[in-house]
């Protein structure tokens, strides 16, 4: 059942704990936010020009967007009825705890919060990514929002995969250092890609739930063998650019330890667990692009 911003006149609701609140925000998905950041302030040091300040600006930024986009999500998935039945962290909006109004006040609260550290950010580097920012935060809302939201269209890991991926890392490197290189283009792929593997196997896991409802996802539009199978080869891609990074320094290769911990991450979808078994995939996952993207960091700063 589909609920509207207030529900009716008679509509009760209890209002959430701030850990419900926390838990809405969907922290195991922050190390999306951070881990472009710090991977792309790796690309600009190892260019010659990482700068601190800017980075922190740029984390503000990343972090305050996650956290918007979930709850857009939270609230958009809730009013149309999607989220009724769903395993998976509390949905604020579709369980009734809190008014769906309020839940989009805290998405536009953060995407707020977004713009400003953006727009911060963007006078300090070049005017132009405001518009940059701006097409990030429609991106946010529309990705469940409006009346035709593209992840409904099976196109919500290709958003993840430019969003937190090409433009996080690349737009990090560029406002520290100026310039775009091809070791900040291979590392943006790699972030992107794991990136767009966390929100692959969220929507692995609602494939029952989401194509009933008629929310068409990748996953839904592939199935769940080629689901599994897709998400293998974004967690491998990370190693591939590992190899390519070595070449231009030996540090770079450290980052190979990641590798048994995706492994461990990943085996809930190499054997075909489904259902609440594939939640701790979505935190282990994230956590193994965070720590490559702080080790390959490091290395190229060592490195530059």
């Amino acid at each position: 059942m589909s609920l509207n911003e207030s529900n009716g006149p008679q509509a009760s609701y209890p209002g959430a704990t701030p850990a419900q609140w926390l838990e809405g925000a969907r922290p195991h998905t922050w190390a999306n936010a951070f881990a472009p950041v710090i991977a792309g302030t790796g690309a600009a040091a190892f260019a010659g020009a990482a700068s601190w300040w800017r980075a922190l600006l740029a984390a503000v930024v990343a972090w305050a967007l996650i956290i918007g986009v979930n709850y857009a999500n939270d609230y958009s998935d809730g009013i149309r009825g999607t989220d009724e039945d769903r395993t998976g962290p509390l949905r604020l909006t579709g369980s009734r705890l809190v008014e769906p109004k309020k839940v989009k006040y805290a998405a536009f609260l953060s995407f707020g919060v977004a713009a400003v550290a953006g727009i911060a950010l963007s006078i300090a580097s070049a005017w132009w990514l405001i518009l940059v920012g701006a097409a990030c935060i429609l991106g946010a809302w529309f990705y469940t929002g409006g009346k035709n939201p593209y992840g409904y269209r099976g196109l919500g890991e290709v958003a993840v995969f430019v969003f937190f991926g090409l433009v996080a890392v690349i737009g990090t490197q560029f406002t520290q250092a100026g310039t775009v290189t091809w070791v900040g283009l291979v590392v943006a792929i790699a972030v992107g890609s794991m990136s767009s593997a966390v929100n692959l196997v969220n929507n692995l896991r609602d494939i029952p739930t989401d194509a009933e409802s008629g929310k068409i996802t990748l996953a839904v539009r592939l199935g769940d063998a080629r689901t599994r199978t897709l998400y293998a080869i974004l967690v491998c891609i990370p190693f591939v650019v590992t190899a390519l990074l070595a070449t231009q320094t030996l540090w770079a290769i450290a980052a190979i330890v990641v590798a048994p911990l995706l492994w461990q991450a990943s085996r809930p979808v190499m054997t075909d667990a489904g259902g609440k078994a594939l939640i701790p995939v979505l935190g282990a996952t994230g956590r193994s692009m965070a720590i490559w993207s702080v080790i390959t960091a490091l290395a190229l700063g060592f490195g530059g």
